[in-house]
């Protein structure tokens, strides 16, 4: 499991830069179940959880929703049958921040925990 998993998220209310392509290298190697997307001009970090039906589709979102919650930093969710997407980014920045690697490790925790 990622060590970005046990660090925890730091305040971000903007005024600095978004991390660089060789910035996102190191920590995109300790989620390597994510992809870096653009939308627009905004990198997000995405990951699709696959579930067996709706109902656990959903328990997973209201996990990740509580996790987001607790940590005041939130994603795009989308739940659908069997299915969830998750993407991370910093919108104070328009980018990606560490906070966002950290909430990925977090994630895909919640998804190794299922039960």
């Amino acid at each position: 499991m990622s060590t970005l998993a046990a660090e925890s998220c730091v305040p971000c209310r903007g005024g600095i830069p978004p991390l660089g392509d060789a910035e996102i290298a190191e920590p995109l190697t300790q989620v390597p179940d994510w992809q870096v997307i653009r939308s627009g001009e905004i990198p997000r970090l995405q990951r699709v959880f696959r579930f067996k039906n709706f109902v656990e589709a959903l328990d997973f979102t209201n996990r990740v929703g509580a996790l987001a919650e607790a940590q005041g930093h939130h994603p795009l969710l989308i739940t659908e049958w069997g299915r969830v997407t998750v993407q991370w980014w910093t919108h104070a920045i328009r980018g990606l921040h560490r906070n966002d690697f950290i909430m990925a490790a977090r994630t895909d925790r919640l998804w190794e925990e299922r039960g």
